[in-house]
């Protein structure tokens, strides 16, 4: 209700209000008022634009001024900036020949720099390959029979050799319980009574006990024994021509020297390795000046033997392309003062020498080796390891490389592992016979097994560490085992077959002694002959023969 009453009101209120302003504006009171209020107006206006006149006419006249002022002022700016850019292009030029040179000394600097670089590369490059060379050659200064295949007899200044045996700890000589060996009678050519002291001849303090003491005293004399035969010269009535009956065969000079003779001077030249002047000097001292042989004679012994003794030698030849296992080993001698080569094959009951040109594959040419088709056991030799249908390689010859290879690469562990399993494998073969085949079938799969195990360890040392240029020897070694394992493990397979190559390397001996006294053969044939005389010198002690009587025998008349 009250809301309602003041609208209403508030209504009449404005319409009131309305009324009024409509009642000036028709008396026309408004519009006076209205235009002295717009007089008052234009009035202020033209005041103020007359101000605002003013004020821009001395905005101009003041721009005019600033502007006159600024383009002063951007004038002598740009006087300065072009001086300045004057100078600074002086200046960029400056610096810039100035970076120019600076190019130059930077590219000769890097040009010098990459000449030493590559300088101390190739000097780096230089003295790295020539420490290895001096590793190289103090490793070659370091081989010796001990740690190669060099023999004990190329090293002049070696120490005393020892044997490969373990020591027992027990004193040398013969041990308790042992059996005396005395030295062994011989008949007595003269008998004789010692002369008893008369203190002995008292029977009060001393009786017989009817044992006979017996001591001898051996003599050796040398004297000649001559058989001389006669006959008379005849005439012929007829021809005129001197003759005589027939002498029996032998007796073709004045005088003729009997087989045991010339074997004596032979073994003192051939086999005791005496030169031929001393053996003439000795013949001549032991036989009181009576036996008397020119050395030309001494000379000449050793082709005579050769040729009587050819069949022989032909035997052996045969017999050795027939075996079964067979020993071959090469080693040097010289002739004419140029080096030469003997083969020596050799079976546990046969060896034959055979004097060659070189080595290699001509030096096998003509030997039981070039058709030989068993069991070979010998070194790494390229010309020999190409025959036979099996072949062993000579463990003694492995053990002097890896010790070779244990001095100059102490960092592998490989060649340490197997010098430890050749020394096993060895002892495990000569056990052969002492237990039955089956337990030693077990342990030599379990050595070949290592075997194969330790040669993988050993390449893959290699592959991660690869060997110097100077130093492939152990490399080498462990490549050839890996590339051919039944050539190493054989004598594990095969009781039969031995794994070293000793038996061909003990013969070799005899011929460097020999080559050794002689230095070098001065005849054509002289190495020839001095081993065709070895081989039957040789066979004839394997046979257990009489030395002397049987090469006396070869040169008796025929």
């Amino acid at each position: 209700m009250g809301s309602r009453a003041w609208n209403e009101a508030d209504s009449l209120f404005w319409i009131k209000h309305y009324r009024d302003r409509v009642a000036l504006f028709e008396s026309g009171e408004i519009y006076t008022q209205m235009q002295e209020r717009h007089r008052e107006e234009l009035a202020y206006q033209d005041r103020i634009i007359k101000g605002l006149r003013s004020a821009v006419t001395k905005a101009k006249a003041e721009n005019a001024r600033i502007v006159h002022v600024w383009m002063q002022v951007a004038e002598d700016v740009r006087a300065e900036c072009e001086k300045e850019k004057a100078r600074m292009r002086k200046e960029m030029e400056h610096m810039r020949a100035e970076l120019e040179e600076a190019r130059r000394q930077r590219d000769e600097a890097k040009k010098a720099a990459q000449e030493k670089r590559e300088e101390s590369y190739q000097l780096r490059s230089q003295i790295e390959e020539l420490q290895e060379r001096n590793d190289a050659l103090t490793k070659r200064i370091r081989k010796d029979y001990t740690n190669s295949s060099i023999p004990s007899s190329m090293d002049p200044n070696h120490s005393t050799i020892h044997n490969s045996r373990e020591p027992s700890g027990k004193k040398a000589g013969g041990q308790p319980g042992h059996a005396h060996h005395s030295r062994r009678e011989l008949p007595a050519d003269e008998s004789h009574e010692v002369e008893i002291p008369e203190e002995y001849l008292d029977r009060e303090r001393y009786r017989p006990t009817g044992r006979i003491i017996r001591k001898q005293m051996v003599y050796l004399r040398v004297i000649p024994y001559v058989i001389e035969y006669t006959a008379p010269e005849l005439v012929d009535r007829k021809t005129r021509k001197k003759t005589h009956a027939p002498f029996p065969a032998g007796y073709t000079d004045e005088v003729n020297y009997d087989g045991s003779v010339k074997a004596f001077a032979f073994l003192l030249n051939q086999s005791c390795n005496v030169a031929i002047e001393k053996v003439r000097d000795f013949l001549a001292e032991i036989s009181d000046g009576k036996l008397r042989i020119s050395s030309g004679m001494i000379c000449n012994l050793a082709g005579e033997f050769s040729r009587k003794t050819e069949s022989e030698r032909n035997e052996l030849f045969t017999k050795h392309v027939a075996a079964d296992l067979l020993h071959a080993d090469f080693t040097f001698a010289r002739k004419q003062g140029k080096q030469t080569a003997v083969m020596i094959t050799a079976t546990k009951d046969s060896v034959l020498y055979q004097a060659r040109e070189k080595k290699g594959n001509e030096g096998v040419k003509d030997t039981p080796l070039e058709v030989f088709n068993g069991t070979l056991v010998s070194d790494h030799e390229p010309a020999i390891i190409k025959h036979g249908s099996r072949r062993q390689e000579c463990q003694s010859h492995i053990r002097r490389y890896i010790i070779g290879s244990m001095e100059n690469e102490p960092d592998r562990s490989w060649n340490r592992k197997l010098h430890k399993w050749i020394r096993c494998a060895i002892a495990h073969w000569h056990t052969y016979k002492e237990q039955d085949e089956a337990s030693w079938q077990r342990k030599s799969k379990k050595l070949i097994a290592q075997f194969l195990e330790i040669v993988e360890s050993g390449m893959r040392e290699y592959e991660y560490d690869p060997p110097t240029k100077y130093n492939k020897e152990g490399y080498n070694t462990c490549k050839r085992m890996k590339e051919s394992p039944e050539e190493y493990i054989l004598f594990l397979r095969d009781p039969s077959v031995p794994p070293t190559n000793n038996l061909a390397e003990r013969y070799a001996r005899k011929i460097k002694r020999k080559a050794h006294q002689v230095m070098s053969f001065r005849g054509d044939h002289g190495d020839e002959y001095c081993c065709d005389s070895l081989t039957i010198i040789e066979n004839t002690r394997l046979k257990g023969l009489n030395l002397y009587k049987e090469i006396s025998s070869r040169f008796a008349p025929s």
